[in-house]
């Protein structure tokens, strides 16, 4: 959802547009809506990951208290995985009860029995898992895929998650995907950088078949905000460049403006961003309650794969 929710009544002027009291209102409701359709990404609580990441893996004691300051902020979602280091290890010795969790499986290559061992182990140390999705594609294409996907849907149909998704990449066409194992939801990489699974019309195709979209990457590991690029993309400079003139040109901070894009969308369900301090995540509560700039979002977005894609850096 991303709609004013329907409990809140805003008077608009003979035209259709919001008076200036409805205007203060509509900017106190999103303020106040927007952050529960936040995810806090956790790979850094396990792992020193990320392109921009300088602090490297963020303490238990810190972790504690993001947690913290997500909950108060109204951040409803942690994103997690049982590959990411020790980040359910942390997430199990914090207070998480009142999040909602999404965590990942381990690779088929471990065997289907480990796979659902391990989604059990999840559950147990973190209380609750709220949905369960396939780390890797290509562990649904293989020869095991279907009897993983079936083994996955006996723990939802067991209540021992949630529900059951897909972890996608845009190469790995997630529209097909949905159609054919109809997952409950799935996440894949979106931001004003990467726009093209909406130019396509694949979160239309995924919200049509009833799919939860989880977007992630909406900061692309930070690279919109990088001046000094290492070398894998160098070639990238120029373009950045010219989508933070452009979101400058309007008056636009490049963090408010890139969760602004990706919350605008009514097809995303969760925006998952991750942090490395309580600094950071206030940061982004803020620009969370930032409505979206009057911008022309097609001139920011990238086309070059070696840019978008995290796995060829």
């Amino acid at each position: 959802m991303s709609a004013v929710p329907a409990s809140r009544s805003v008077t608009t002027t003979p035209t259709g547009t919001p008076s200036g009291g409805a205007n203060a209102l509509i900017r106190a409701v999103m303020a106040e809506y927007q952050p529960r359709r936040l995810g806090l990404g956790t790979v850094q609580f396990g792992l020193p990951y990320g392109i921009s990441n300088r602090r490297g893996q963020v303490p238990l004691s810190e972790v504690q208290e993001i947690l913290s300051c997500a909950r108060k902020g109204g951040v409803s979602t942690l994103d997690t995985a049982a590959n990411y280091g020790d980040a359910e290890e942390a997430l199990a010795r914090a207070d998480v009860a009142s999040f909602r969790i999404v965590s990942k499986t381990i690779g088929i290559k471990n065997g289907i029995d480990a796979v659902v061992a391990r989604a059990r182990q999840s559950v147990r140390m973190l209380g609750h898992v709220d949905m369960l999705l396939v780390h890797a594609v290509q562990d649904l294409l293989s020869p095991d895929g279907e009897a993983l996907w079936s083994a996955l849907r006996n723990l939802r149909d067991e209540g021992v998650v949630g529900g059951i998704g897909i972890s996608a990449y845009v190469a790995d066409n997630p529209g097909e995907l949905a159609v054919r194992f109809r997952p409950d939801a799935m996440q894949i990489p979106f931001s004003v950088l990467d726009q093209r699974l909406l130019q396509d019309g694949t979160l239309g195709r995924l919200k049509d078949l009833g799919v939860e979209i989880h977007a992630r990457s909406v900061f692309l590991q930070g690279l919109l905000f990088l001046e000094d690029l290492p070398e894998p993309l160098r070639h990238a400079s120029q373009a950045l460049k010219a989508v933070r003139a452009h979101l400058a040109e309007r008056g636009a901070a490049p963090l408010s403006a890139a969760l602004a894009f990706v919350l605008a969308q009514p097809q995303v369900d969760v925006a998952i961003a991750g942090v490395t301090s309580v600094q950071e995540m206030q940061e982004l509560l803020e620009a969370a309650s930032v409505p979206a700039p009057d911008i022309d979002w097609t001139a920011c977005a990238l086309e070059d794969e070696r840019i978008l894609t995290p796995s060829l850096w």
